[in-house]
């Protein structure tokens, strides 16, 4: 596996900048951090042309770099409006420089947001990392004000570290939050940025190091799961001596009555995704004798499916239900030796009933919870909203309650393992808010672990594929609306393959090249 990029909480991006204050030759973060942003505004939207330019600077050192901002903005010749409310007494000392530094080129101080003017692009440099924490309250008065204007007009904005109003751990709105075109992070990535509101908020995500050099930086426990990661991951090209035992077999438990399409979906992704066999083990008495969509599928009661000997990874939730019978299969399911996926069902049974939490717990075999934030809020005994306002917390404790890898599913996924190491996802749409997709998930992650994949990199590799389904069909559809679960299967094989094989022609040329006869 790639070395991932790191993420760091707002602790951990506190004592970066503790150290590379104490350094013999300590950085201007300031400075640094302003011109960058700087930058990122000419390269992307100014390009050499004199535009007008509405910087918002807030009470804090993000407001010290929106004057940074401001001054290399000004000094490159833009014409800019500076807005800000503060006390300049009570800012910090590199921000009182960077205030005075702004007045020396004739820079001037509005104290609000004029509404006869029209502005080019707009800087929001309100509030930083630490809001959720330093402020304890939502943006309100002025600045709530500033930020519901700003969003409102179809100018672009560039957001200094995160949008202001949007928690850097949590990813929460904390009132209002700017909703930015394109924020530029310092020093590190921050969780907030890509989890819950944060991907609506915070648009294109650039990171700008500062070129900070520690001898000992903290240690991150959370990383980007990206399309870089992602292919790092992926399965090997097939051997030409292979058969369909080579390639793993499946078991499925679920498909009650009434919801026998949750696990039909579960196989048919898991068929897609490669999987040598795909048995699916049918709760309900009316069960068809074969999917006539997809007749590969082998379907069995579950009775008959716990009796096959050869399976390597059981998936148990899709369409599972809560009835006696779903409750006694589950069971049987924990009793196995295999790996387990669980989803759905499976997770609301463990939620109700201790006895299979201490099951789960004490098992010997992994297992992989997929839970979306209400069954989060089942397993933890509290609410989604709970979960949603700390959903880096909320995988984790899972995580470690179980002894399971998790994936909390929603606006950034998180996978968790059982170590505490945690990967924000960057893939995916509204388009997967819509039934079965969550079904189509957990057969990708048991279609990869039977094929050989460690669970790590099935996991990382099943979610982002998932998501990068999603948006490939967000792209084809033009957008979101009726996006179907099974339609994310089929993008999903498509671009398996084209990971895996596009790179590799001579593999290609060897199936698709046109047979010759062998001269006599």
């Amino acid at each position: 596996m790639t070395n991932p990029d790191p993420i760091f909480l707002t602790t951990e991006i506190r004592e970066i900048e503790r150290q590379a204050a104490i350094l013999p030759h300590p950085p201007h973060l300031m400075e640094k951090a302003g011109l960058a942003a700087a930058q990122v505004a000419r390269e992307q939207w100014l390009k050499g042309c004199r535009q007008h330019v509405l910087v918002l600077a807030g009470p804090g050192n993000n407001g010290g770099d929106a004057f940074v901002v401001a001054r290399y903005l000004k000094e490159w010749g833009n014409t800019v409006t500076m807005v800000f409310t503060g006390d300049h007494n009570r800012v910090s000392r590199d921000t009182k420089h960077a205030i005075q530094a702004w007045l020396d080129i004739g820079g001037e101080i509005s104290t609000d947001i004029s509404i006869d003017q029209s502005w080019d692009i707009i800087i929001d440099g309100l509030f930083g990392i630490g809001l959720d924490q330093t402020q304890n309250r939502a943006l309100e008065g002025k600045y709530r004000e500033w930020v519901n204007i700003v969003n409102q007009l179809d100018i672009p904005i560039l957001a200094l570290d995160i949008p202001s109003g949007l928690g850097s751990d949590d990813g929460c709105i904390y009132g209002t939050a700017i909703r930015a075109t394109i924020t530029v992070t310092f020093i590190g990535l921050k969780p907030g940025l890509f989890t819950n509101f944060g991907p609506e908020c915070s648009g294109t995500v650039l990171l700008r190091d500062l070129g900070i050099q520690l001898t000992s930086p903290p240690t991150p426990h959370t990383w980007l799961l990206n399309r870089k990661l992602a292919q790092s991951v992926l399965p090997s090209p097939r051997s030409a001596n292979s058969h369909k035992g080579t390639f793993g077999s499946l078991a499925i438990l679920g498909g009650s009555n009434g919801m026998v399409g949750a696990v039909l979906l579960a196989g048919r992704s898991a068929l897609h995704l490669g999987t040598g066999r795909v048995y699916l083990g049918l709760l309900t008495r009316s069960a068809p004798p074969v999917d006539f969509l997809q007749p590969e599928l082998m379907l069995r009661s579950p009775p008959e499916l716990f009796k096959l000997k050869h399976m390597n990874c059981l998936v148990a939730g899709p369409g599972l239900g809560n009835e006696p019978e779903a409750l006694s299969w589950l069971e049987c399911a924990l009793n196995t030796e295999l790996t387990l996926v669980l989803d759905a069902d499976a997770l609301n049974l463990i939620a109700w009933h201790p006895h299979l939490a201490k099951k789960l717990h004490q098992r010997r075999a992994p297992a992989i919870l997929t839970p979306h934030p209400t069954e989060a809020a089942r397993l933890l005994k509290t609410d989604t909203a709970a979960v949603q306002n700390d959903r880096m917390n909320a995988v984790y404790q899972i995580s470690q309650q179980f002894n399971c890898y998790v994936v909390l599913k929603g606006a950034g996924s998180i996978c968790c393992f059982p170590d505490g190491k945690r990967y924000l996802n960057t893939s995916g749409n509204p388009g997967l808010s819509t039934a079965g997709t969550g079904d189509v998930l957990s057969g990708m992650i048991g279609a990869l672990i039977a094929q050989g994949l460690s669970l790590d990199h099935a996991l990382l590799l099943a979610v982002y594929l998932h998501g990068a389904a999603a948006d490939q069909l967000l792209r084809q559809n033009h957008g979101p609306l009726g996006m179907v679960a099974s339609e994310v299967i089929v993008a999903a094989r498509l671009l398996l393959n084209k990971w895996v094989y596009q790179s590799d022609n001579a593999y290609l040329s060897k199936y698709l090249s046109t047979p010759t006869t062998p001269s006599q």
